[in-house]
Order: structure tokens, then sequence, then C-alpha cells
């Protein structure tokens, strides 16, 4: 009996153990790689569209540059990036981040290319409401040695950046779903999901703790990580 006992107890203190060790603070990525290889420009591929929205990859890319600068990187502009592979018969956002990393370092001098992949992008719809979603993931690449130096994803819906105000408050179950059908009118006439992809970005690149980018060479906070 005395043996059983102790046993139910051994089990228990085990459970506890390893919920104890499951609610503890996450660890930090390893920055090891990132360290070693201090990119100081960064140049951002077309992000690959996982969505079945065709403006998401440029919905995406129009708004990564400004927290990459502001984590303390020089961002190769879009721009000549984006005419470079067109001369070089590459148009597509798959095709472009298949190209070889020293390939990509030799071209545009850049230390370290960002691979983007989109996720979610647009409306989504509820039975009684409807919001913008945009999600993403990203992987930071040397291109010099084709060592991956970070990743992370990021994401953002509508309501977090204003972009649906809830008026459902004291509505009957009549006026909520016409308030649902005026939101996906809305949706249609207008796109806000390049505002909320903007707050993706910035989930997504803003460096500091716990798991995001370290601060670049530009940034007063470099080497404080």
């Amino acid at each position: 009996m005395f043996k059983l006992i102790s046993l139910k107890f051994l089990s228990a203190a085990a459970v506890l153990t390893l919920l104890a060790a499951c609610a503890g603070p996450a660890q930090r990525p390893d920055y090891t790689a990132f360290k070693k290889s201090q990119p100081r420009s960064v140049l951002v591929l077309p992000p690959i569209n996982d969505t079945a929205d065709v403006k998401a990859t440029y919905g995406v890319l129009s708004q990564v540059t400004l927290p990459l600068a502001e984590s303390g990187y020089y961002v190769v502009p879009v721009a000549p990036m984006e005419e470079t592979f067109k001369h070089n018969g590459l148009t597509t956002a798959t095709d472009i981040q298949q190209v070889a990393p020293a390939k990509l370092h030799d071209i545009f001098g850049a230390d370290a290319a960002l691979y983007i992949k989109v996720t979610q992008y647009g409306s989504v719809y509820t039975v009684l409401d409807s919001t913008t979603v945009v999600a993403a993931s990203a992987k930071l690449v040397d291109l010099k040695t084709g060592d991956v130096l970070w990743q992370g994803t990021g994401r953002a819906t509508g309501k977090e950046v204003g972009a649906n105000v809830n008026l459902t408050s004291g509505l009957g179950l009549i006026g909520m779903l016409a308030q649902a059908a005026v939101k996906q009118i809305a949706h249609t006439l207008t796109d806000d999901s390049v505002d909320v992809a903007a707050l993706t970005s910035q989930r997504l690149l803003s460096a500091g703790p716990p798991d995001g980018l370290l601060y670049g060479p530009r940034s007063p906070k470099f080497g404080s990580d």
C-alpha cells in the first residue's frame, strides 16, 4: 500500500515538474551565426505568396523596408532590385528566391537577404463579423556563407490597426448580420490589407527581445543584444 502511494506521489511530482518546465520562459534563439556575420546591408527578396490573394507579394514587400531600417540596417531599394531581376528574366518570387546566395551577393553586394513567405493576406469572414488578416514568416540568410542567421513569424489583424470598429454592441441578430454584410462590401471596395501588412512587418522585423532581429550597425542599440 505504501509503495503504491509512493509511486503515485512520484508520478504526480514528475507531471508537475514537466508542467513547470513547459510554463517556464521561452529560450532565446541561437544568435551565434548572426553575431559572427554582423550583416550591415539587407536585400529583401519578393515574398512568396502562399495565399489566394494576388496582391499579397507586393502588399507585404511595400512595408518591410521601414522596420528593417529602424532596426539599423541599410536596405537595398526595392525598385532597383526588382528591375535587376526583370532584366535577368526573373519575374516570380519563387524563381527569385531560388537564386544562389553567392550569386545574389555578387549582383547586389548585400551582406544578407531576407526571404519572406506570406501565409495569410486579406479578408476573413464569419457569420457576424469580418476582419483583415496578414501573416508571414521570414528568414535572414548570409549571402556569403548561405547560413540562416535568423527566422521569425508575424501576424496582425485589421481590428488591431483600427481597420474595423466593433459597432455590434446593442444590435440584435438582424442588425449584426446587416453589419457583417456592410463590412464584407467595404472589404471588397477598399483594400486595408496594406495597413495590416505594415503592422505585421513591424512585428516580424523589429529588433530586440525575445526573438527579434539583432540590432544593426545603424542603430544606437547596436551590440546591446
